[in-house]
């Protein structure tokens, strides 16, 4: 039997891409020099497409695959793929939720105490010799009693509001298009009253268009001079001149990010500043969830070509 023509548009773990290899016939258009002339010539035959989080088809894309039947996306987010093409033709899109909510948890936890007990610093003191010449480094600040607040409370969010909770910490409210059942959390419809009642916001939510920049000026400020940002969403999600001008003015006391809104290039603005702590991308990052995501990948696409139902389907927007 023919295999079907499989358009890659991110590679994916080199286990799972074994697999893949054996199993279909690939077309790797992240290796194209002319990715355009690929395209024409393959687009016609394609009958799935492995995306990313970040790497998705656009319209055209999907337009230039009249054979396309399914888009298996390595990552949870799924903003950078047209899903509103993808149902007008009754495409189904899948992601990898579940496998990745632990580790980006860590993440966010992660970077919220490297900024209030100011780790990078503290490294850089002992590593300069400054520990040796001037003493013990200076205080910093303790996670216990600060609230937090969860921009985006769904499976992240809860596993994020988890570890703060174990910690010490409180969870003041959280933000997000819909109320959470069974959680005992308040929810805030407004943003900017929701930042200004707490100490920490972290942003756990979806990216796209319905979220984009909604962390604001306005948001910033009303978390002030006190209060930390932890973002572990998508860059997309946060104002970022805004965000660069009030951490440059000190409008609020640090934050931590994991995501940037045009990587992999990040503002010298704010790779310059001390109040910062920057990671790439790299919440999921880890040898067991990237496999496991990468092997979602596999199983949706099994699943999708032997008529079984997908096992992580994304509903249609």
């Amino acid at each position: 039997m023919e295999k079907p023509d499989v358009l890659v548009l991110w590679p994916n773990r080199p286990k799972q891409m074994a697999i893949l290899e054996e199993r279909y016939r690939l077309h790797h258009l992240y290796k194209a020099p002319d990715k355009a002339a690929m395209l024409a010539e393959v687009g016609p035959r394609v009958r799935a497409i492995v995306a990313s989080g970040e790497v998705g088809p656009d319209r055209a894309m999907i337009e230039a695959c009249p054979k396309l039947e399914i888009v298996a996306c390595y990552g949870v987010g799924v903003d950078a793929i047209d899903r509103v093409a993808c149902a007008e033709r009754g495409i189904p899109v899948t992601n990898t939720p579940d496998v990745l909510t632990e580790d980006v948890a860590d993440m966010a936890l992660m970077l919220l105490l490297m900024l209030l007990r100011d780790a990078l610093a503290a490294d850089a003191w002992v590593r300069t010799g400054r520990w040796a010449r001037e003493g013990v480094f200076r205080m910093t600040r303790c996670p216990r009693g600060l609230s937090v607040g969860i921009v985006g409370l769904g499976r992240i969010g809860k596993a994020i509001a988890r570890r703060v909770e174990a910690i010490g910490m409180t969870v003041g409210g959280y933000h997000g298009r819909s109320v959470q059942s069974g959680v005992p959390y308040r929810r805030y419809a407004d943003l900017v009253a929701l930042a200004r009642d707490v100490d920490v916001l972290i942003l756990s939510c979806p990216g796209g268009a319905a979220t984009r920049g909604i962390v604001n000026a306005a948001v910033l400020d009303a978390l002030g001079p006190e209060g930390w940002l932890v973002n572990v969403a998508r860059g997309s999600v946060v104002d970022e001149p805004a965000l660069i001008e009030a951490l440059e003015q000190r409008r609020i006391a640090g934050a931590g990010l994991d995501v940037f809104a045009d990587e992999p290039r990040v503002p010298e603005r704010l790779c310059r500043l001390d109040n910062v702590v920057l990671s790439p991308h790299a919440a999921s990052g880890t040898f067991e969830t990237r496999d496991k995501m990468a092997q979602l990948v596999v199983d949706n696409l099994e699943a999708h070509f032997a008529g079984r139902p997908l096992l992580t389907p994304v509903p249609p927007p």
